[in-house]
């Protein structure tokens, strides 16, 4: 099945229409999404195909992430299976931008976006290997491993450090967040 990239613009217009999923951590949906969007987090996907198969079959789905990467590569695991998918361009940071609404729950927590996390802990480690490699020269290492991932995630359009720091307690769903998702989007 082929995938769909919308702009913000044609998805404002048709928001009625889809049944939005947003990919990112909850933490990071929490911290505002696309009014009446059902967070599946991306490493959570394979236990919700049937659910969006039965949202599918109600209407188009729109996945969305942060800046459209991570709702690309969920797109690709969809439309394997024979769902018809779109992805939002840009995702909601472009959405937010052209002034839309973003909801934000009550009591909502705020994270931040996982690139900025990846930033955050990429620039960390190397820092600590240069100051480090200036007492113990081996040290280097670190921050040559980290910028050799960098290169890497950038070639193959992956982060094995998203995936990771996703697995921190703050980017996790809260008990029954994911099941209650999965219930509404499979109706």
């Amino acid at each position: 099945m082929a995938i769909t990239a919308v702009t913000p613009e044609q998805a404002h217009t048709r928001l009625a229409e889809f049944t939005v999923v947003d990919v990112r951590t909850p933490g990071e949906f929490a911290s505002g999404h696309l009014p009446g969007a059902h967070n599946v987090p991306l490493d959570s996907l394979d236990q919700a195909m049937d659910a969006l198969k039965a949202a599918a079959a109600r209407g188009p789905l729109l996945v969305v992430c942060a800046s459209g990467a991570r709702s690309g590569q969920a797109c690709e695991r969809i439309s394997a299976l024979g769902i018809e998918v779109a992805t939002l361009s840009g995702g909601t940071q472009a959405w937010a931008q052209g002034g839309r609404d973003v909801h934000k729950p009550a009591g909502g927590r705020e994270v931040w976006a996982m690139d900025r996390q990846v930033r955050f802990t990429a620039g960390s480690l190397v820092l600590a290997g240069v100051v480090a490699g200036a007492f113990w020269k081996p040290a280097l290492v670190l921050s040559g491993g980290v910028a050799a991932g960098l290169v890497y995630s950038a070639v193959s359009n992956t982060c094995a450090m998203a995936a990771m720091l996703s697995k921190l307690p703050h980017n996790r769903p809260r008990t029954g967040d994911l099941d209650a998702a999965l219930a509404a989007l499979k109706g």
